[in-house]
């Protein structure tokens, strides 16, 4: 298992961020939400994930970049778990929806409750 998360699994492109959101599907677990696409990567990669934190309900960049922290450290750790056998490439971004701070345990949970609930919506027959 690889627990990294290394340049060429973030998500960078402008054009690939903005075809996200205008053409992306979304699942939520309150106070995440994981927009995704279906697309091919030319560099190989299978995943390609960014997050972001909303400069609107959290007004200081100490609050909103600590949040960021949690949400790429508990990708970091996840990712492995839910995605090493994927063979489909993705692009996600990762959203946190609510104004309260939260502990990296109570953002560990949601994200798993999050890939589960993305896993039971793509891997249906």
């Amino acid at each position: 298992m690889r627990f990294k998360y290394s340049k060429k699994d973030k998500l960078k492109s402008k054009k690939l961020i903005e075809q996200l959101f205008n053409e992306g599907k979304a699942v939520t677990v309150y106070p995440l939400r994981l927009i995704y696409l279906k697309t091919e990567f030319e560099d190989g990669s299978v995943l390609k994930t960014g997050v972001s934190v909303s400069k609107r309900l959290h007004k200081t960049a100490v609050s909103r970049n600590k949040m960021k922290r949690l949400l790429r450290e508990a990708y970091r750790l996840n990712k492995p778990l839910y995605f090493n056998n994927s063979s489909t490439s993705y692009a996600f971004m990762i959203l946190y929806l609510s104004k309260d701070g939260m502990t990296f345990d109570e953002v560990n949970d949601k994200m798993k409750r999050l890939f589960d609930k993305f896993l039971d919506k793509n891997t249906q027959p």
